[in-house]
């Protein structure tokens, strides 16, 4: 029996410490499973009782009849240790532990988990969870679940799968689904992912006939390669994957090192990972729950250019809800020719120009999808605008409904047409924004770099160790020398820079360690020793020619701690942090990309030749981003953090002048 059946078609299902009061929470797995049909054998399991609501109980599994596919473990303390050895005894491939006290409840929780989930691997046994609210296959009729909603006297069956790392929003999906006319196919909560993780599902549901959008509630990313290479897989078989991710804040910003870590903070580089990966990402739990009908059956968009969407409405005010959200995407409103960018219907609307008007904008190639927003007639009479929409002849091309009152009627009659519609303005601008962002899985450049043999691997590397990395990656870097006390003899033209030199002084500026603009002998002789009394880390000083050029940028390289290296290209300089100009992308890039990620960057719009100005050598400076990027290939690469800021772009040609490289510890 594969994984994916003992989950989701379990011919038998034995329930762990199934309780005989109807009350409890351990009583509503039988209750459910029998409330929405299961065919298979229920095996009630408790230590006390011969009988559990009306079923035949056992003390123990060993006692248990037939084979078990699934085992539904709800017992307290160290007896899930024992449930476990029983699984294994009886050959029960698979068990989902409802059970909480593990990693979700500290250190030693998470030893103890550590503990369960190695011995249950020498046992052949998977695990769900534990903390986990457990699973429901709404068309198999498999409600293994303790999830108060599953209550409700039927299910709404589809074909969009939901995989959670909080077990509540199973039911909120299902009953806020339910209420629009949406159904379902696999919803699990994974708990702790102690085992079986998000990663394995989306696998699993990429293979699954039964599912063809795939929903993904996420607290944190427990193994970002796993799941990267299930969402591929998803892509590949036609089918969407769409997050919702808690928690955008800076939180883990403030520990960073380098200007590179404070503006890619972990929110950052989750976008920049769900592109690389193609996953649609969505800003709101509304959206999640309506957003399938607009991406089932789709592939990416991949627009090179901002969207264009055409508006056609029964009013106004509803329709400039949308529209007002949509520009601060970035989103363009277009009309079929130079009038007004939406096409208002409202005192004149009758169903056949409602739907005449809508063929219109299918046809028409100046818009990349199609709003239709219906006013208070979606309530009481669908027959005027919401029935036109369901006979349109759409195309391609993705199509969102906003109904602006309460009518779910309307939003069934919608969903039953595989069309997406919307409660809020909100919701709707969110998912034709998230659709418009979706691109292709990206295919990263293969390779390998290698490291410098002369330089460390373990702690820290002076700014001249910094530069050497740099330059055998094949970035330009400025002319410079090491002068020692007590004479500090250099061989740097005049004017020159003049830094403090040691691995522990990250921001130079901050700390005083640096004197610019150097004329001559004499002011190094002045200024060099007064900065070396500022700086008692440094003895050594680093001399560099000082440069200039049309625009400081900053190119950064992180390994992030969740989703893996990352490459920044931004505006540069002491003020990068306060700009936050930057586009960030998953390491390592090719030249190609690094040329797209500079073009988002609107601060070197002048390095474009922006109104006259003179224009950078782009190309150098692609190649320099895709250089510092592929310090992710190095085997075993030691960089925690890497980055030149300023990077220095000329008309031709562009050169590092400041590096810093943080080793990991």
């Amino acid at each position: 029996m594969t994984l994916a059946q003992a989950l989701f078609a379990p011919r038998a299902v034995a329930l762990v410490g199934a309780s005989g009061d109807a009350a409890k929470n351990s009583a509503r797995p039988m209750r459910f499973l029998r409330k929405h049909g299961y065919a298979g054998r229920i095996v009630p399991i408790n230590a006390s009782r011969n009988e559990v609501l009306g079923e035949r109980a056992f003390r123990s599994l060993a006692e248990a009849p037939g084979p078990i596919d699934q085992a539904f473990i709800m017992t307290p303390g160290d007896s899930v240790e024992r449930a476990i050895e029983e699984c294994g005894a009886s050959g029960v491939p698979v068990a989902t532990i409802f059970s909480d006290g593990f990693a979700d409840a500290g250190p030693e929780g998470a030893a103890r988990q550590a503990l369960l989930v190695a011995r249950a691997r020498e046992l052949g046994v998977r695990v769900l969870g534990p903390n986990s609210m457990g699973l429901v296959d709404v068309p198999g009729c498999v409600a293994l679940t303790v999830n108060a909603v599953l209550e409700m006297d039927a299910l709404p069956a589809g074909t969009t799968s939901f995989v959670s790392q909080s077990g509540t929003m199973l039911g909120t999906v299902l009953s806020r689904g339910g209420a629009r006319g949406l159904g379902f196919a696999k919803l699990v909560s994974v708990g702790n992912e102690s085992d079986i993780g998000t990663g394995e599902l989306v696998d699993l549901l990429a293979e699954d006939p039964g599912t063809k959008v795939i929903l993904l509630f996420l607290e944190t990313i427990r193994d970002a390669a796993k799941l990267a290479s299930a969402a591929r897989k998803a892509h590949a078989a036609g089918k969407p994957v769409v997050a919702y991710k808690l928690g955008r804040s800076q939180l883990g910003a403030a520990l960073a090192r380098s200007h590179t870590g404070a503006l890619a903070g972990e929110d950052a580089a989750l976008a920049a990972y769900f592109r690389d990966c193609g996953i649609v990402r969505v800003d709101m739990l509304e959206t999640l729950i309506e957003i399938a009908p607009l991406l089932s059956g789709r592939m990416p968009p991949n627009l090179p250019r901002a969207a264009r969407v055409a508006v056609l409405t029964t009013t106004g005010g509803g329709a400039a809800s949308v529209v007002d959200r949509l520009g601060t995407f970035g989103i363009e409103t277009v009309a079929r020719d130079s009038e007004s960018p939406i096409v208002d219907l409202t005192m004149t609307a009758t169903a056949e120009r409602y739907t005449a008007a809508l063929d219109d904008l299918f046809a028409s190639p100046r818009c990349d999808g199609v709003l239709a927003v219906v006013g208070s007639s979606a309530q009481f009479h669908p027959q005027l605008a919401v029935e036109p929409i369901v006979r349109s002849k759409r195309n391609a091309k993705p199509l969102a409904v906003f109904l602006t009152p309460h009518a779910e009627r309307s939003l069934a009659l919608l969903a039953e047409g595989g069309i997406a519609a919307f409660r809020t303005p909100e919701s709707c601008a969110d998912a034709l924004a998230a659709f418009f962002s979706w691109r292709t899985p990206r295919a990263r450049p293969a390779g390998a770099a290698e490291w410098p043999r002369d330089l460390p691997r373990r702690g820290r590397l002076d700014e001249a160790q910094a530069l050497e990395l740099f330059a055998v990656l094949g970035v330009p870097v400025v002319e410079h020398a090491i002068a020692r006390p007590p004479d500090f003899k250099y061989a740097v033209p005049y004017p020159v820079a003049a830094k403090a030199l040691s691995s522990d002084i990250l921001h130079k500026t901050e700390a005083g360690a640096v004197c610019l603009g150097i004329a001559d002998r004499a002011g190094f002789d002045r200024e060099v020793p007064a900065m070396l009394k500022r700086v008692a880390a440094a003895r050594e000083v680093l001399v560099q020619k000082m440069e200039s050029g049309l625009a400081e940028v900053i190119v950064g390289y992180r390994d992030d701690p969740v989703v893996g290296p990352i490459v920044l290209v931004g505006a540069g300089g002491t003020l990068a942090e306060i700009y936050r100009d930057y586009a960030l992308r998953l390491a390592p890039v090719s030249e190609e990309e690094a040329a797209a990620m500079i073009a988002e960057v609107k601060g070197l719009a002048t390095l474009r030749g922006y109104r006259g100005l003179p224009r950078g050598d782009l190309g150098a400076l692609a190649k320099a981003v895709a250089a510092i990027s592929r310090l992710a290939l190095v085997h075993g690469s030691p960089v925690a953090e890497a980055e030149i800021n300023p990077l220095i772009v000329k008309r031709e040609g562009v050169i590092a002048v400041d590096g810093l490289v943080v080793l990991k510890e």
